[in-house]
């Protein structure tokens, strides 16, 4: 073959354009590759961040397996290195079809068989030997280029995929998903992917190749953007299938916003449900009791201004709003667009009454943590209406330091209430959250609401579980001096204060749940306090 022979004896390649030139191209092809591969591994991670929960535990997963992934892919290109330009083409090519159809693949094995753990470490070992396997080959292709000494070349193409990879990792969360999505991002960059491997091969190198080798990489190359140009025309479709196998067929909003993905189900008031980045918040069918318990109790007292942090469905200002004494109501959500939702779709804004209408009501689009360091006056009642504790994303919001925060925001005389998780499923998530109250100076009185209702959606946010008798919320009411001694009885199921043997249980947990030499925060880890 002439581009092994060429490659054996180590000559200079026949390239179309001068020495210098082909190495600047050499080196665009490391750039773009290397950004390329920056965002397949994003990719990874955000999409199992989404489908499966617990973002640093994916992230680790991700890579971890693609970082040893590539190693392997190093030792394995050293068979390559004879044929290095086809060998790089081609592996340019499986690289893009893997990597372009990554997030397909993981999102049709979450909606259709329910489980894309295995789909994950597979498509991160897969595309992870395939990225180490660049390098090897690239190293050869530029010494053939423009002979120069070894140091000189590695420090050139380890430049070039820095650089690459700082460009593709900026432009994942600013362009590609603003502008495409993930589907169609992690197509779209397949495609490019494609295009530039295939280009420097058969443009800078195509006087190396034999007849059969530069048609076997055409074929390939083509083939494999026809296949990611025919998947992203039939992206919405597939989309819309792998929403109503996940959701139902009562899907009526789907959108990506800047922080989740929001969905919509249900026809009316009655049957609606809203999901956040797949998590089910909102069920129609229950939902009033969770409210009712978060805010009832904590209005037992002054409540002239009343601060909600989270609470974008307008759901808990309902509640708030029921009181004619309450002036103000501010709250402070961080993605805008549940909001909007809220007030213009007509079976959840008929659901929480209208409540965005209201005068007293202000909103505040912003992360509540820094939102918090700024000096907004004194509130009687603060409602912690914010996701799970065990979701990754939200623990800075359970956490010591954030409570801190909230004290100094509290009236003298102010509540809290924060829902802390389930307390019979997860009772050292529940405990540890109380912990962190305490230790971000309040006094506090735990409470639940449990039972089994009729129509209970089970959910990560909500507490639900496959012991349909241990269902329940847990909350937690606060205050700075003494515990708050709000009288509990409320509408629909009572929520009833702990005491006794449930302090005692809890407490122990509490204290398992705190790792040696550190804050009863739940800034650390989920994993290290659930189930254990």
């Amino acid at each position: 073959m002439i581009d092994q022979q060429m490659s054996l004896r180590g000559g200079a390649a026949r390239l179309p354009v001068r020495p210098r030139t082909g190495r600047l191209l050499v080196l665009a092809a490391v750039f773009v590759c290397a950004a390329c591969g920056l965002v397949y591994e994003l990719e990874l991670v955000a999409l199992a961040s989404y489908l499966i929960g617990d973002s640093v535990t994916q992230a680790s997963v991700v890579l971890s397996v693609m970082v040893f992934a590539m190693g392997i892919g190093s030792l394995l290109a050293k068979r390559l290195r004879c044929r290095a330009a086809v060998g790089f083409g081609m592996i340019e090519a499986a690289l893009a079809l893997i990597g372009g159809s990554s997030a397909l693949v993981l999102y049709a094995s979450f909606a259709w068989l329910g489980d894309s753990q295995y789909a994950l470490v597979g498509f991160s070992l897969a595309i992870g030997v395939l990225i180490g396997a660049e390098i090897p080959l690239l190293m050869t292709l530029i010494q053939r280029v423009d002979r120069q000494d070894a140091g000189g070349a590695v420090a050139d193409l380890f430049a070039a995929d820095y650089v690459g990879a700082l460009v593709g990792g900026l432009a994942f969360p600013f362009l590609l998903l603003p502008m495409l999505g993930q589907l169609t991002g992690a197509l779209f960059t397949g495609a490019v992917n494609a295009a530039a491997g295939g280009a420097l091969v058969l443009w800078v190198f195509r006087r190396d190749l034999s007849a059969r080798s530069r048609w076997l990489l055409v074929l390939a190359n083509v083939s494999v953007i026809a296949v990611l140009a025919t998947a992203t025309v039939l992206v919405d479709d597939f989309e819309r299938a792998a929403r109503r196998a996940v959701y139902g067929d009562q899907v009526r909003v789907a959108v990506q916003t800047g922080v989740q993905e929001v969905v919509v189900t249900g026809t009316d008031r009655d049957s609606l449900g809203l999901y956040l980045d797949g998590r089910l918040r909102v069920s129609a069918r229950d939902e009033y009791r969770y409210h009712e318990a978060l805010v009832h109790p904590a209005m037992n007292g002054p409540r002239a201004r009343v601060l909600i942090l989270g609470g974008g469905d307008g759901l808990a200002a309902r509640e708030v709003l029921r009181y004619g004494d309450v002036r103000a109501v501010t709250v402070v959500e961080l993605d805008p667009a549940v909001t909007r939702l809220a007030r213009t779709d007509p079976a959840l804004s008929e659901l929480n009454g209208h409540a965005f209408r209201d005068p007293r009501l202000t909103v505040v689009g912003a992360d509540a943590f820094p939102w918090l360091r700024a000096d907004h006056g004194r509130y009687d009642v603060v409602i912690s209406d914010l996701p799970d504790p065990g979701i990754t994303a939200s623990t800075k919001l359970y956490s010591a330091e954030f409570y801190g925060l909230v004290a100094e925001a509290l009236a003298p005389d102010g509540r809290l209430v924060v829902h802390a998780g389930p307390l019979g499923a997860r009772p050292q998530t529940f405990w540890t959250v109380e912990a962190s109250v305490r230790a971000g100076g309040l006094a506090t009185r735990p409470y639940r609401v449990t039972g089994r209702y009729a129509g209970f959606a089970a959910s990560p946010d909500r507490g639900g579980g496959e012991d349909r008798e241990r269902e329940d919320w847990g909350f937690l009411l606060a205050a700075p001096g003494e515990a708050p001694q709000a009288a509990l009885a409320v509408g629909g199921p009572e929520p009833r204060s702990l005491r006794g043997r449930e302090l005692r249980e809890g407490a122990r947990a509490a204290a398992e749940a705190r790792l040696p030499g550190l804050l009863p925060s739940t800034l650390v880890h989920p994993r290290y306090w659930e189930d254990a």
